[in-house]
């Protein structure tokens, strides 16, 4: 159900969600800066060690195009996280496969190698979700990755993700398309409790 002018306001969420130093806003496809942080990241062998896109993007005109869909998706809300004082992209989040009828999504995240070590990826999650839970009126959001990435799985449990189980051959392996690997998986439900973060 999308939030009216009727709902109360205490559900209400800032259409750019933000705090612990970032903000959450929309990438642009027509801002080449951000075009061009989108496919460095893409490109980072971190990220590709973990993740492999259908879609494979090597320069910036398929960066934008890839851009542009995901704007005009109304089963995703990608989001640029940026720096709140000087705008400086982070990273990115995004709630994906958005199901309103049962009210679940998958999320997802990346951060750019100068940004991490900072916590961006746990603050930027806890964010999101919140945002989600609020704004999209969400019961359950889902979180995958790959077995081995400790990382994620301690940025997940930070945010009050709980794991709860390893899902066999759910991801490619890493650069591949004919091979699989295991996931492990974490959700968290709108009646959770609040994200146990320090400022």
């Amino acid at each position: 159900m999308a939030l009216t002018d009727e709902q109360p306001a205490a559900h209400r969420t800032d259409p750019t969600p933000h705090g612990h130093g970032l903000r959450l806003g929309r990438w642009d496809p027509d801002a080449e800066a951000q075009v061009e942080a989108w496919l460095r990241a893409r490109s980072d062998p971190d990220f590709r060690r973990w993740n492999t896109p259908l879609t494979l993007v090597t320069d910036l005109a398929g960066a934008r195009a890839v851009l542009r869909r995901q704007a005009a998706d109304d089963t995703c809300e990608p989001f640029r996280i940026t720096d709140a004082e000087s705008g400086t992209t982070l990273g990115h989040v995004g709630v994906n496969m958005i199901d309103r009828t049962f009210r679940t999504a998958r999320v997802g995240y990346w951060v750019l190698p100068e940004a991490r070590g900072r916590r961006v990826a746990t603050h930027a999650l806890a964010l999101a979700a919140e945002w989600a839970f609020a704004e999209l009126d969400l019961h359950r959001l889902e979180l995958g990755h790959a077995l081995g990435h400790d990382a994620s799985c301690r940025i997940a449990r930070s945010c009050g993700f709980a794991y709860e189980g390893t899902l066999r051959g759910a991801m490619f392996e890493a650069g591949r398309k004919d091979a699989f690997r295991d996931v492990h998986l974490h959700a968290r439900l709108a009646t959770d409790p609040g994200t146990p973060l320090e400022a």
